[in-house]
């Protein structure tokens, strides 16, 4: 079966301050707002079956799951929100790798803890990468994830559009071409020949389209965030889907800025809005 978007990468299970677990993860949070964008949307994940598929039964009906098994599922404390947030890793699943052969119109490379390598047995017409789980280092059990330089040869060689955070834009200078030694191991800088786009919470969103002078767009407003966990990966979604269907790279920020905006504005990941509530907040800030 050919999908529609496909996300790579670990489901979590992230323990929060109060004790309590719930699903989380880039490919995760991704994926389901690929889905309720009317997508037919695929994860691959490594972890426990059993575990992953309890964390995520309020939305199997929603997208297809496929768990690589491991012994143990990637577990994740969070505790915080925004700058403010901080993780430590109780489990780790392993490396995904290139175990499944992927027919997918979009291809989402979206680790979260060091999964991917680039490495992808894929036939997709789009590919983006999050590379914010290529930029974590942690240095034992239950250690603090800290950050490290991007290794540009863990991305794939052909790349179409990546979304980071502003706190991630030092650990990724070598995207821009900023990082002074390219090792042998390094792509050229991808700013040349992909779309990026930094996130910056409540700030414009500023994007690098080849040949084109940087642009910012604004982010709506929100009233009252109640819980960001997740916004940058529903950006992220929203951001290739629009990409990879025709829009410039303006009109795509400005559609994955609503998506961000509808998720941060109530709790958990059934917050994530559907194309009518993301076009509804995007009319709104005109």
């Amino acid at each position: 079966m050919r999908f529609d978007y496909t996300a790579v990468g670990h489901v979590t299970a992230d323990v929060m301050a109060d004790g309590s677990r719930r699903a989380g993860g880039g490919a995760f949070y991704s994926a389901l707002q690929a889905a309720r964008l009317g997508l037919r949307t695929r994860i691959l994940t490594r972890g426990v079956r059993e575990e992953i598929e309890q964390l995520l039964e309020p939305y199997l009906g929603e997208l297809s799951l496929d768990v690589l098994e491991a012994p143990c599922t990637t577990t994740l404390e969070t505790i915080g929100q925004g700058r403010e947030r901080s993780q430590r890793v109780l489990a780790w699943a392993g490396e995904i790798g290139a175990s499944r052969t992927l027919d997918t119109e979009i291809l989402h490379l979206a680790p979260v803890a060091r999964e991917t390598d680039g490495r992808t047995n894929a036939n997709a017409s789009f590919v983006g990468v999050t590379p914010q789980g290529l930029v974590r280092d942690w240095r034992g059990p239950r250690a603090e994830i800290v950050a490290q330089a991007l290794d540009c040869s863990l991305l794939p060689r052909h790349c179409d559009a990546l979304v980071l955070s502003e706190a991630e834009r030092e650990s990724c200078a070598a995207l821009f071409g900023d990082a002074g030694d390219r090792r042998s191991g390094d792509r050229t800088a991808l700013a040349d020949t992909a779309v990026i786009a930094v996130t910056h919470g409540e700030a414009p969103t500023e994007l690098r389209v080849p040949g084109s002078v940087e642009i910012h767009v604004e982010v709506p407003a929100v009233q009252r965030m109640c819980d960001d966990i997740g916004a940058g990966d529903v950006f992220a979604a929203a951001f290739f889907i629009a990409l990879a269907h025709g829009d410039d790279a303006q009109a795509a920020a400005q559609l994955a800025n609503a998506a961000a905006a509808v998720r941060v504005a109530a709790q958990g990941a059934g917050a994530i809005g559907d194309r009518a509530a993301i076009e509804a907040r995007l009319a709104s800030v005109g």
